[in-house]
């Protein structure tokens, strides 16, 4: 394996699993602590960082071959870094596991691990569209699809662990990183997610699952704030997910969250980590920590009284391996081992898990090759035409028609034959206006304003323009200001078109640097800056000259609508969809392809309200004893389309069942329309009577259905009544006997069909074990 005189004092290696036991007994308490720890090997203590307290933490003085001395566990983000080409990066990669291989004893190289939430965060990757737009697509099997694509990236360029998804129910649209969900509800979430973590396995690439476990209730929507949750919502509403991305997915680490559960920070929760994670789940993967999350323990929580203290603790509760780069997990916990306060048994414990991963992952095969194989195959492009069709085609169903007026003359969309078109807003000619907080070019590149970006971003107005003989189109301001002048000019253009279309919403970018995206929460949903007012202004002004105005808002968060959507001719939502998010744009608003897209989260009608979300009790809802009505001005699931749909012919198997049983839920979805579409028939659960207050209604299953216009198919929901479980009284999972309503709907306030089904029988307990899916199956008719 390795060359010169490290291969004569290479210690040899057994074959098979019985390499791991070997390298335990083998092993020198330093070579160990090395396999627990990442190296940011890019990391800088001076200029912009890409995490909280980086210029703090990333402080390790030693040389290179000294940190490597004994070996390394992880290389952290080697192409996620900086604006780095992607043939250096691998010959850089190649180098760094070579020098890696020949410092120690062992020869054992590091696993690499990158950001993967909106595509590989790589200079040159595809930008897919962020999770929040998985949600809105109701489309696991293309959000698969892009896994698998984004891993075979990660594989050719010699990266084992992708730091995705992420598993965060949406529980306040305030907090900065709900761009990052899939959505406001668990089974949205768990669906999607679980169909990602498949598609970047079976690439080979490690999925992580992430934030174990709360992070998205943090107090006030405020980032890394306290969580004041009970145990009931956290396994009725945050676990789910988690335990269908491991169950289903097969999800071999986990990240914990930064925050505290009522007072115990997720990396030193034992209860969580191990106890449930692993005694109770069987799981038996790798817990990694989120970024400085060890260190955090004493710096940020308060309950480690030095960085030996916070390693212990961590190790302890479960967490295996120190990221981005060692502090706790060297040094200090080495003395705390050294001096009989921490057992070396624990040490073993996480080393075990890392090494068995290592060993999957084919790093301790005899052979390994340092090349990553993309070196060998020619140029590399990490942005292929392939990747930009799936790109485009997930951007096109996570576009949200939220409204299309009809004004006596016809829908406002799709455009026809409009002459002259105006576009106009901060958004309208940003790139950036299509890209997440972890799409490379904003997390990274925005530091580094002197490259390029890596990839072609088209913008709204730019699109306009090549389609259309006669656009007009300013910059008029940014997300954050916008000037009297600016606002005047948008206004002009408003009065002088025949239709304008408004881009409005968020910038993402990191603590502070910019409207969406970590460490960036809002303190209400009002868009950001001057964008109310100049909205209200261009509304205004387009009313007074007869004009079409289309809304279009392009951002992380969904934000309050109440004041525009009588005034607008037809608003558009959009999660931040990626580098083919103008064209897909364009794509909808003129009819080349139809609307399909759901609300993942409920759009607000008014900015105040917060926190909620449409999975809640009956109180949590408008009532006589309160002045505040919090219901959306758009509800989850919502979202129109060009053509129209008749949901007929509904039918449940039985009108009861046992506790252990199941019923199928059916109907045939028609397109009663002109024009070909797709309907997300959704199916939810009411338990109008528990002995614990339950959500009106919760999402139990959907459908994503395409059909032809006049065509017709099937839709068959197997629901177990596993499917009606809750944590009882007693903290534990049961399914009761009593009354289930099912809603056949299309969206969380539209039903189409409801069915009673009563259960009968015992009162059962369960567990992972149980049933966490509803199976669909959708025939079409001939």
């Amino acid at each position: 394996m390795n060359s010169g005189a490290a291969e004569t004092q290479a210690v040899q290696r057994p074959a098979g699993r019985t390499v791991v036991e070997r390298l335990i007994q083998d092993m020198t308490l330093e070579e160990k602590l090395a396999q627990l720890v990442g190296v940011w090997v890019n990391a800088s203590i001076e200029g912009d960082s890409v995490a909280p307290l980086q210029s703090q933490l990333a402080g390790d003085n030693r040389s290179w071959g000294e940190v490597i001395a004994n070996g390394l566990g992880q290389i952290t983000r080697m192409y996620g870094t900086t604006p780095l080409d992607p043939a250096a990066g691998a010959r850089s990669l190649a180098a760094a596991q070579r020098d890696i291989m020949a410092a120690s004893r062992f020869g054992i190289p590091a696993q690499v691990h990158e950001e993967c939430l909106a595509g590989l965060a790589a200079w040159k990757a595809t930008a897919f569209p962020v999770p929040l737009a998985w949600g809105a697509t109701f489309n696991p099997a293309l959000v698969r699809e892009m896994a698998g694509r984004i891993g075979e990236s990660m594989h050719g360029l010699g990266v084992h662990q992708g730091l995705a998804p992420v598993l965060d129910v949406v529980r306040d649209l305030r907090w900065g990183r709900v761009e990052e969900t899939i959505g406001e509800d668990p089974y949205l979430v768990g669906t999607v997610s679980t169909a990602y973590v498949q598609g970047l396995e079976e690439a080979g690439i490690v999925a992580t699952l992430k934030h174990f476990v709360g992070y998205s209730a943090s107090r006030a929507g405020r980032n890394h704030a306290p969580v004041s949750m009970g145990p009931r919502e956290l396994a009725d509403v945050m676990l789910p997910p988690f335990e269908m991305a491991i169950k289903h997915g097969g999800a071999r680490s986990v990240m914990h969250a930064y925050t505290d559960v009522d007072g115990v920070p997720g990396a030193a929760n034992g209860a969580l980590l191990t106890t449930l994670l692993r005694d109770t789940w069987g799981f038996d993967g790798t817990v990694v920590a989120d970024y400085f999350g060890v260190s955090f323990l004493q710096l940020m929580h308060g309950v480690a009284e030095d960085g030996g203290h916070a390693a212990a603790l961590a190790l302890e509760a479960g967490v295996d391996v120190e990221l981005p780069t060692v502090n706790c997990f060297g040094g200090p916990l080495l003395a705390r081992v050294r001096e009989g306060k921490v057992p070396e048994e624990l040490i073993d414990r996480a080393l075990r898990r890392v090494l068995n991963q290592k060993l999957e992952a084919g790093l301790l095969d005899a052979g390994f090759d340092p090349e990553p194989p993309f070196l060998a195959a020619g140029p590399i492009d990490l942005d292929p035409a392939e990747n930009r069709k799936l790109a485009r085609d997930l951007a096109v169903q996570s576009l949200v028609l939220l409204a299309n007026h009809d004004h006596g003359t016809g829908a406002a969309l799709p455009l026809a034959g409009a002459s002259r078109l105006g576009v106009v807003g901060p958004l309208a000619s940003d790139p950036f206006a299509m890209l997440g907080c972890y799409s490379f070019d904003a997390h990274v590149g925005a530091s580094h304003p002197d490259t390029p970006l890596g990839i072609s971003i088209p913008t709204v107005a730019g699109v306009a323009a090549e389609r259309f003989t006669n656009v007009q189109s300013a910059v008029t301001g940014t997300c954050e200001a916008s000037t009297a002048e600016e606002i005047q000019r948008a206004c002009a253009i408003a009065r002088a078109v025949e239709t304008c279309v408004i881009v409005v919403g968020d910038n993402a970018g990191l603590f502070g640097r910019g409207t969406s995206g970590e460490g960036n929460d809002a303190a209400d949903l009002r868009l950001p800056g001057d964008q109310h007012k100049l909205l209200d202004r261009v509304l205004a002004a387009a009313s007074q000259a007869g004009t079409r105005a289309i809304v279009v808002v392009l951002s992380g968060r969904p934000y309050a609508l109440g004041d525009f959507v009588d005034r607008a001719d037809a608003i558009v939502q959009g999660f931040f969809p990626g580098e083919e998010g103008a064209e897909a744009l364009w794509d909808v608003l003129l009819g080349t392809s139809n609307f399909s897209g759901k609300l993942p989260v409920s759009v607000p009608r008014a900015p105040g309200g917060q926190p909620g979300t449409y999975l809640q009790s009956r109180l949590a809802g408008k009532t006589e004893v309160s002045a505040l009505d919090p219901s959306p001005l758009f509800s989850f699931g919502h979202g129109l389309s060009y053509t129209s749909f008749e949901l007929s012919d509904h039918s449940c198997s039985t009108p009861t069942m046992s506790t252990s049983a199941s019923a199928v839920v059916s109907c045939i979805v028609t397109n009663t329309g002109a024009r070909g579409g797709a309907e997300v028939v959704q199916l939810y659960l009411e338990d109008p009577v528990a002995e614990v207050v339950r959500p009106v209604r919760e999402l139990i299953g959907y459908a994503r259905v395409e059909l032809a216009a006049g065509a017709s198919a099937t839709v068959e929901f197997t629901v177990h009544a596993d499917r009606t479980s809750f944590t009882g009284l007693g903290l534990e999972r049961i399914v009761a006997p009593g009354l289930a309503k099912l809603h056949v709907a299309t969206s969380s306030i539209n039903d189409a069909h409801t069915h009673e089904v009563i259960l009968h029988g015992e009162r059962r307990v369960v567990g992972f074990e149980r049933e966490m899916l509803t199976p669909v199956r959708v025939t079409p008719l001939a």
